[in-house]
């Protein structure tokens, strides 16, 4: 099981249970609320890799997308 207390430390961003974190390939997030979920996508929410199912990334992405401007690193 990934460390969440890691995850949740390292993020730029925590939004709804997911945490945000931006990387040279683009936004990463991951899913705190089931530990399994994870997604990375481009800074205008193309997705690019995910593990998440399409309602999970769909939330995600509306949500990073909110708040895209609170995170600024």
């Amino acid at each position: 099981m990934p460390d969440l207390q890691k995850i949740s430390d390292d993020a730029d961003m925590i939004v709804c249970g997911f945490a945000y974190k931006k990387t040279n390939e683009g936004i990463s997030v991951f899913d705190l609320n089931n530990g399994k979920g994870a997604a990375v996508f481009a800074d205008d929410g193309t997705l690019i890799e995910t593990s998440m199912d399409d309602i999970e990334f769909s939330i995600a992405k509306k949500h990073y997308l909110a708040n895209a401007k609170y995170m600024e690193v």
